[in-house]
């Protein structure tokens, strides 16, 4: 703020009355007064400063006095008041040059008087000592208006020219703005001039703001001031308003120039759109406009672009055919476009072409050329280009340098990086902040972050500042390697350091917890970002899409991929294949189809690994006629089907038991030429193992290496598994000693199929021996423990079951429902249900839900000691806890509420069994039946043996007999003859050899009589 100083005139404050200070101050007044009229008098002649020099005014100078004979301007001669003030200062120091009010007045009276340049020079003092625009300008206006003058627009242009010259955009728009305030209208030209700073400053709010205040005030636009807003529109990416103001500019009589037409040009070759660039130029030459080189410069630079290089070169012979000779601009677009497209000799071919023209090669062609040739691999061609650039005398910059090592870096060639890096400090060629960045991509891509962080610190040490691009590349390197918290830690320092992260920064550590499926965490640099006004990209959504398939959240990962479509964003094949693959692993086939059939939709053509995770999918899903379709569309349309491809086909035949069709399946790919691998023929062995077909798959096994593959340890899971089914203990465990002899560690699953072998053949030292060496390794689990308690129970050693059980515990291994579901089946066979509550108990105490198996054997062992309300009061309990009863639950329920007498609440049962869908068994109708005659409900047990037989289901002749004997002591003679021709009609008896009399005394037919008796050896 500016601050008016003066100096004090008056002595140390003493002890003395106010009316003694009042006289004092008065009489300071009244000799600055006097002071101020001597020198007005003395400014009025023309040798002013002798007269001033040889009196006693020196000594009379003070900041109010030369304040006073300023503001007053009673001399007239603004250009003598100037140099009076200057004179002044000389004496008696620069404190008047913190006066706004004096610096306003002088420069008001310089421009009133037409002298603008110390007018302008004043300003530029004002400004070096002010900090507020406003200030300044309220200052300015108010000596105007002591002048009893309107502001004038040229000192307000002069002020704000020179706020905007000074890079002090900011000020020189709150000026203008604030103009406004005290009716000052500024020029067009300074208007125009603002807008193209704030332009090239992109500094496109600010830019709107004064184009908004011009139009309020009425300031009419002209030719440059459409040519500024023509090219923010183009700068923001908005190439159809641009479109729409050139037209505006015609109907409103305003002529576009070449500029104007060049601005919007290189708008529409940004943008691409370079087919409207064309006719945009034609349209231009039918208004008289000659089209110049710079305007074929950015059409040729936009075609390059566009990867249309073949057009850019036609281009080039028109600018020639019109007079226009190209620049090294120009050829340098050109030699760049041909390199992005991989043309390489095309691109030299327009090298020589431009040296032949009388053109020589300047470092920014030479360092295109090296950029191309780096970007394809060609290392050696770089070497080259190097050794010409030597001979020719041209001078290596840290671009070039930087490139090479770029080269290097792809390779993963750290060695020659650092090689360059070295040389190019030899020859005191600073390394740039680019050049550290790519050496430190460089070592990340090689996994060699330690290295990547020193390179960094170096970087630091030298005076350079990392900026985005060098911390994204770190957090990117950190996340991939699933160190997340390291990334995190990197975000940070870029805060503290004022380095505020762009998209691609969020997008490092959005990836990295996606990757690790901490999706919150995720989310919350999601909202930081939308905070932030910063837009997620394709790969943002991705993340997320990904994220959320594999963590198997389907309803959240399609909620992200639609809100990505509703922005207009394309989902890239990772994203198409994170949802197919998410929804074929929840079996929602129809849901993964309706993605495929979106990227036909969109015009897109999937690819090859888009269309192999559908078959894949479809496979896993055993929808093999649908995925034999996707198959022969994904040929059709000429795509190369893989190995993992014909692999999905391959393992879903096979699970379906079609062995033989993956065998003409791998036949088809040594005919196509695709190489099976290890994973063809694992599939295959499996396949066959599980089909029963051993030695076929030993074959198989034996051919591996023939194909040049080796055996790994799936291949020798899926043999030693099948010699286990098939009960060939010695194959099995050659196989072992095989694959240990070769270096093939066995796994989990080896161990644990021989170890399920070992207690199936009840060879319990074998297994425990096997048991403890999967202990010394690591190998053993969960499954392990289950698989040896379930062998001791089967075997009846409950004891060494509950011990290992013990054992499980004490070396933190947790049972689950599995472990304790053997040890309650087992204790309750064998009756013994008080240790098989206990094991209960234990199973919910630590929590494990216990599945409808659990359930079912405890009731089962309940009933079988006739504690029918301890089993009625269990299976509420599984009700209650939405466990789904099975077939066999039912039926445990069924024959204990028979027995008990409780026919209303088994028949209940039986009704919801039917509801469901399942069978009732022979047994269960039996009971049911019993249970009814016992009530002398034989009409409802009558009706239950017509069921049986509708149902194809043949109940036991005593079942039977009870019925018919029911009805005759009932006197219901009819009713027994109808039970006897219902059981001739289901072809139970014989209608020959078996009657009435003959059943209710038990001499039916032999055979009949056998199969019926055999009925009764039926379980629950």
């Amino acid at each position: 703020m500016w601050r008016l100083t003066s100096r004090s005139f008056m002595a140390k404050r003493s002890p003395v009355c106010h009316k003694t200070s009042s006289f004092s101050t008065s009489q300071a007044f009244a000799q600055n007064e006097q002071s101020v009229r001597e020198i007005t008098t003395l400014l009025s002649s023309h040798n002013w400063l002798a007269l001033m020099e040889s009196s006693d005014v020196p000594k009379k100078l003070n900041p109010d006095v030369i304040r006073s004979v300023i503001l007053q301007n009673q001399v007239g001669d603004p250009k003598r008041l100037l140099d009076f003030f200057n004179w002044s200062q000389n004496k008696m120091g620069t404190a008047a040059h913190q006066d706004l009010d004096v610096l306003s007045a002088l420069a008001v009276h310089l421009c009133n008087s037409n002298w603008y340049v110390p007018a302008n020079d004043l300003i530029q003092c004002i400004i070096r000592n002010s900090d507020s625009p406003l200030a300044v300008l309220g200052s300015i206006v108010k000596n105007y208006r002591n002048c009893n003058g309107s502001p004038n627009s040229v000192i307000f242009d002069m002020l704000m020219n020179s706020y905007r010259k000074r890079g002090l955009l900011v000020d020189a728009v709150n000026l203008f703005l604030g103009a406004k305030d005290f009716e000052l209208r500024p020029s067009l030209l300074s208007c125009n001039s603002l807008l193209g700073d704030l332009l090239k400053g992109n500094k496109l709010e600010l830019f709107w703001k004064v184009f908004d205040g011009m139009c309020v005030r009425k300031i009419s636009p002209d030719v440059y001031t459409y040519t500024n807003i023509i090219s923010a529109h183009c700068k923001a990416g908005n190439v159809k308003d641009a479109k729409r103001v050139l037209l505006e500019m015609g109907e409103k009589g305003c002529s576009p120039n070449l500029v104007t037409y060049n601005v919007i040009i290189g708008g529409l070759c940004r943008a691409q759109l370079l087919d409207e660039a064309i006719e945009i130029k034609r349209s231009m030459v039918d208004k008289g406009l000659v089209p110049d080189l710079y305007t074929y410069n950015i059409l040729i630079n936009g075609f390059c672009m566009g990867k249309r290089s073949r057009e850019a070169k036609l281009m080039l012979l028109e600018m020639s055919n019109m007079g226009l000779n190209p620049d090294p601009m120009t050829y340098n677009a050109l030699i760049d476009g041909f390199m992005r497209q991989g043309d390489i000799d095309e691109a030299f071919r327009i090298k020589d072409e431009m040296v032949a023209y009388g053109i020589e090669e300047n470092l920014i062609i030479w360092n295109t050329l090296l950029n191309g040739v780096c970007k394809a691999g060609k290392m050696e061609k770089a070497l080259e280009i190097m050794r010409e650039m030597n001979e020719k005398g041209a001078k290596l910059d840290s671009q070039t340098y930087s490139l090479l090592i770029e080269g290097y870096c792809r390779e993963q060639n750290m060695a020659r990086a650092f090689e360059l890096l070295d040389e190019m400090k030899k020859r005191k060629i600073a390394p740039t902040v680019l050049t550290y960045s790519v050496i430190i991509n460089g070592q990340c891509r090689c996994g060699n972050l330690q290295g990547a962080n020193a390179i960094l610190q170096e970087m630091i040490m030298n005076g350079l500042k990392p900026n985005a691009i060098v911390y994204t590349t770190l957090m990117t390197a950190y996340a991939k390697e699933g160190r997340v918290e390291e990334s995190r830690m990197i975000l940070e320092r870029m805060r503290n350091q004022g380095i505020l992260p762009d998209v691609f920064c969020y997008n490092s550590l959005i990836i990295g917890f996606c990757k690790a499926k901490r999706m919150e965490e995720a989310r919350t640099y999601l909202m930081e970002m939308l905070e932030r006004r910063l837009r997620p990209n394709a790969h943002t959504y991705g993340a997320f899409i990904e994220g959320y398939s594999k963590a198997g959240e389907m309803d959240i990962a399609d909620r992200y991929f639609n809100e990505m479509l509703s922005c207009g964003l394309l989902p890239n094949n990772g994203s198409y294949r994170a949802l197919i693959e998410g929804h074929c692993k929840e079996g929602n086939v129809s849901e993964a189809f309706s993605v495929f059939r979106c990227i036909l939709s969109r015009g897109a053509l999937p690819d090859v690994q888009t269309y192999s995770e559908l078959i894949h999918g479809l496979s896993r899903n055993g929808k093999m006629n649908e995925a034999f379709g996707i198959f022969s569309e994904f040929q059709e349309k000429g795509l190369p089907p893989n190995a993992f491809t014909y692999n999905s086909l391959i393992s879903g035949s096979c699970k379906q038991g079609n062995v033989d069709k993956g065998f003409q399946l791998l036949e088809e790919m040594g005919i196509k030429g695709i190489n099976p691998n290890i994973v063809t023929y694992n599939i295959l062995i499996d396949g066959l193992c599980k089909a029963g077909e051993i030695e076929r798959a030993k074959n198989l096994f034996d051919d591996i290496e023939e194909k040049g593959l080796t055996p790994n340890c799936v291949t020798y899971a899926a043999m030693i598994d099948g010699y286990c089914k098939s009960l060939n203990a010695t194959a099995a465990f050659q196989l072992l000693e095989e694959m240990l002899s070769r270096g093939v560690s066995p796994d989990a699953f080896i161990y644990n199929v021989i170890l399920n072998f070992c207690c199936n053949e009840e060879n319990f030292e074998k297994a425990l021996d096997l048991f403890q060496e999967m202990l010394k390794k690591g190998f053993a689990s969960t499954v392990s423990f289950n698989t040896l308690i379930e062998g001791y129970c089967k075997s009846g050693k409950l004891q060494e079951a509950n011990d290992l059980l013990e054992e499980m515990i004490q070396t933190q291994f947790i049972p689950n429902h599995v472990t304790y579901t053997s040890l309650i089946e087992h204790y309750c066979k064998a009756g013994l249900m008080g240790e098989a509550k206990r094991f209960w108990l234990e199973m919910q105490e630590r929590n494990v839900t216990p599945t409808a198996k659990a359930f079912t054997s405890l009731l089962h062992g309940f009933h079988n000691i006739r504690n029918t309300a301890e089993a009625s009061a269990l299976f509420e309990q599984m009700v209650a806890k939405r466990i789904e009863p099975d077939e066999m639950t039912y039926h445990v329920m069924i024959d204990a509420y028979c027995q008990e007498g409780n026919v209303t609440e088994a028949c209940k049962l039986k009704d919801e069994m039917l509801m469901k869908g399942m069978l009732m068994s022979v047994a269960a109708y039996d009971a049911l039946i019993q249970a009814l005659c016992k009530k002398d409900e034989f009409s409802e047990a009558s009706k239950l043996l017509y069921e049986m037989g509708e149902k194809g289901f043949r109940p036991s002749l005593p079942t039977c007999r009870v019925i018919v004997q029911g009805f005759q002591i009932a006197g219901n003679v009819d009713e027994a003859a109808e039970v006897l021709q219902c059981m001739v009609k289901f072809g139970w008896v014989s209608s020959s050899t078996t009657s009435l009399d003959d059943l209710v005394d038990g001499n039916q037919d032999g055979e009949k009589s056998e199969d019926s008796e055999n009925l009764l050896k039926q379980t629950a």
